[in-house]
């Protein structure tokens, strides 16, 4: 299963679990979305309708299975930016509803059947956004946040029933709801400049990092965000100015070689 899967990375998540022999539920509330990612995929994707913020509409798709799934990504999310100051409490509620509630409603119902069937694996889509604060980002950086945290909350609790639960935390990629800020040029070329690895990011990255922890490779890993973000959350310092006189190898001639533990 895969929601929000009628775009974006959602959509590229469906077409690599596909390749991986996967037959996928493509959950979208667009149903034509989800509908078009199954005819380009083929017989091995099945569009389904489904609102994940409504506990009767996800109940109802879960029950409609005909068997436990294998894998659920939780991918459905919405954008809701602007000043916390001007945020209206509308847009607030319908990021954290769609997606950390939604996370939350999708997993829950999806869990009790991998139980009951042994075992299986959820990957939870958070963000970067969710380790760290950034301008103006409204509700999204805080019910990203609440993924990761809900994410390990999960882990603890399902792991003695089989059930692997995993984040992965996009950074910059050039996909889906990122598509009107890298259509400029200019600020494209600033932002890839800002990522060490000197790149965007694709959703074929997430998609690839999701097919890992869903995988036989990664069977003693649970409770994890993996960050896909080419380096950029840990790449802080690199905007701090320096001089070059700190950068060589040893200690300089003249000086105590009995330092405060270097220049950081």
């Amino acid at each position: 299963m895969v929601t929000g899967a009628g775009n974006g990375i959602g959509a590229v998540i469906v077409k690599h679990a596909v390749k991986e022999g996967y037959r996928v539920a493509a959950w979208d509330v667009d149903e034509d979305a989800a509908r078009a990612v199954a005819q380009d995929v083929g017989d091995a994707c099945v569009p389904v309708r489904v609102d994940v913020a409504d506990e009767e509409s996800v109940r109802a798709a879960v029950d409609a299975l005909p068997q436990p799934p294998a894998l659920l990504v939780n991918n459905a999310g919405v954008v809701r930016f602007g000043p916390l100051l001007e945020l209206p409490a509308a847009d607030w509620r319908l990021a954290v509803d769609v997606n950390l509630t939604g996370t939350f409603l999708v997993a829950r119902a999806v869990a009790e059947r991998m139980i009951a069937a042994g075992g299986g694996s959820i990957v939870n889509i958070a963000s970067v956004n969710g380790l760290a604060a950034a301008p103006n980002a409204g509700a999204y950086t805080a019910s990203k946040a609440g993924i990761i945290m809900l994410t390990e909350q999960m882990a603890l609790e399902w792991a003695a029933g089989g059930v692997r639960v995993n984040a992965v935390a996009p950074g910059l990629i050039d996909a889906g709801m990122s598509d009107a800020i890298y259509a400029d040029p200019e600020v494209r070329r600033l932002r890839s400049a800002r990522v060490p690895m000197n790149r965007l990011g694709s959703a074929a990255d997430v998609a690839d990092a999701v097919l890992f922890l869903a995988s036989a490779k990664a069977g003693y890993v649970t409770g994890q965000t993996l960050a896909v973000d080419g380096g950029i959350t840990r790449s802080a310092l690199n905007a701090m100015p320096r001089p070059q006189s700190v950068d060589s190898v040893g200690v300089a001639p003249g000086t105590d070689p009995v330092g405060d533990g270097g220049p950081g």
